[in-house]
């Protein structure tokens, strides 16, 4: 479920001044080139309730966050201010308890996060919401959806979150990717499908043969931190009316954009192949590059997307792209031997829930 949209708040204050209170844990940092900040248990009340007109009930919410800071190579001279501090970010979760009230209990996690990425030097940020005593007050239809091999966090916090909310619901999903729209997506689909209607689809998908292609900004997140909101928004709308043109013009279709790429399929790999790298040069133009992933395969139309293995196949091949690289399979490859496009072998590569090793190729058109 995604948080809604919100202004980040500062983090960053004089250094060598104190926290507001004594009453905070001590800050622990390391003496490095990067250095870590870290918050344990820290408890403040928070407007926490399922519906609306909850507002103004407070809960009482234990925090722990760990973000890794790197300072500019150059130093930072004076500007110490700009430098993020242990002290900026328990004032900015202070501050977020007093003017966010938290719609659903699981977006906690989304605003803490928000808070700690929202400074150009934090390199990452874990956040930890303990929101057990809440869960009984959760009292609407709750379906839980988790994989089984998600290693970041373990089955058990699911069966955990299902057991602990009033009679709600909880589907295992095979595979180990956090993200439901990649591996395996049908399986999440048809889930949530059957919770809110009550029936499971049982018609067979429309399977064809296709050319999937994905593309990803690169450096999405620090560009967004470094532009602000509204800079930002602007370059993704031209990056996507772009990609909705160039797909077109090399007769592809395009099935969705994914916030900083997109996704598009094709009846031939040397038109994925050509589109890419028009998107790619047309974007140099604004600062921004991509990083591309070509496979062809046997992929699931079902309303308006597409599904199964194939593109599951080509966004991983797009992950393995080095910053502004076009890679295609060795299937993709094959299919193009003989034509004008330049291809580099970049060796065998293991591909994240994909079975054995894939031989990858840099194309150039």
């Amino acid at each position: 479920m995604s948080a809604p949209s919100r202004s980040p708040i500062p983090l960053v204050t004089r250094a060598g001044s104190k926290p507001a209170s004594s009453a905070f844990p001590a800050a622990e940092t390391a003496r490095a080139a990067t250095y870590l900040i870290r918050l344990r248990h820290f408890v403040v009340p928070m407007s926490i309730g399922v519906h609306a007109h909850e507002e103004q009930r407070q809960q009482r919410v234990r925090i722990s966050v760990e973000m890794e800071v790197e300072l500019p190579a150059g130093g930072i001279g004076d500007d110490i201010d700009r430098v993020p501090s242990y002290e900026g970010l328990v004032q900015g979760l202070q501050a977020l308890a007093e003017k966010e009230h938290v719609r659903l209990i699981e977006t906690v996690a989304e605003h803490v996060l928000d808070l700690a990425m929202a400074h150009p030097m934090v390199l990452r940020a874990m956040a930890e919401v303990d929101v057990r005593p809440v869960l009984p007050l959760v009292q609407v239809p709750t379906l839980v959806l988790h994989r089984r091999d998600f290693r970041l966090v373990p089955i058990a916090q699911g069966r955990y979150l299902a057991e602990h909310i009033a009679g709600a619901r909880l589907v295992e999903l095979p595979g180990s990717d956090v993200d439901l729209t990649w591996e395996t997506p049908e399986l999440a689909l048809d889930a949530i499908q059957e919770f809110l209607t009550g029936v499971r689809r049982s018609a067979e998908p429309r399977r064809v043969l296709a050319t999937v292609l994905f593309t990803d900004i690169v450096g999405s997140t620090q560009r967004a931190a470094g532009l602000g909101d509204r800079r930002w928004r602007e370059l993704l709308e031209v990056h996507d009316e772009l990609g909705r043109r160039l797909v077109e013009q090399f007769g592809g279709e395009l099935v969705k954009t994914t916030g900083d790429g997109l996704l598009a399929t094709f009846d031939g790999p040397g038109r994925a192949i050509r589109c890419a790298a028009a998107l790619g040069d047309e974007l140099a133009g604004i600062d921004l590059q991509i990083r591309a992933g070509v496979h062809t395969g046997e992929i699931e139309l079902r309303d308006g997307d597409v599904g199964g293995i194939a593109v599951h196949i080509a966004a991983r091949v797009m992950a393995a792209a080095a910053p502004g690289e076009l890679l295609i399979s060795s299937t993709v490859r094959d299919l193009v031997v003989g034509s004008d496009i330049a291809m580099t072998d970049r060796g065998p590569h293991s591909l994240k829930g994909i079975e054995g090793r894939w031989r990858l190729f840099a194309a150039s058109p």
